[in-house]
């Protein structure tokens, strides 16, 4: 069984850091429930789809930039949380921020993102 630390790594390396699509898609089925909730500040994705276009979406507005952990995953019973930063590769982060998910089941249900003030 996959570990709250485990999705949380995988949602942030494995979904949001991920340009192959074929590669996100497979790390979407394993990582996230089929109706996952994801919510950042500007609003509100629905299932492994939206989900999909969300991440494909934020990696064309950034390209050469990559996400990376600021800090170990803090796990608390079935919730998540893993502080990060993006930035060009090597370079100094220009965005951090952090994910808090909830996790049923062995999958993300309900993923939180939060953009920090740089």
């Amino acid at each position: 069984m996959t570990t709250v630390a485990e999705l949380m790594e995988a949602n942030l390396l494995k979904v949001f850091n991920e340009r192959d699509d074929e590669r996100r898609a497979k790390a979407i089925a394993g990582t996230y429930a089929p109706d996952v909730e994801f919510a950042d500040p500007e609003g509100l994705a629905t299932g492994h789809d939206e989900l999909n276009a969300k991440a494909k979406g934020l990696l064309a507005q950034s390209p050469g930039f990559v996400f990376a952990p600021a800090g170990p995953v803090l796990v608390n019973q079935d919730l998540g949380h893993l502080a990060w930063q993006l930035g060009p590769e090597g370079a100094p982060p220009v965005v951090r921020g952090i994910d808090v998910a909830l996790v049923e089941d062995g999958l993300i249900k309900k993923l939180y993102t939060m953009v920090l003030p740089a």
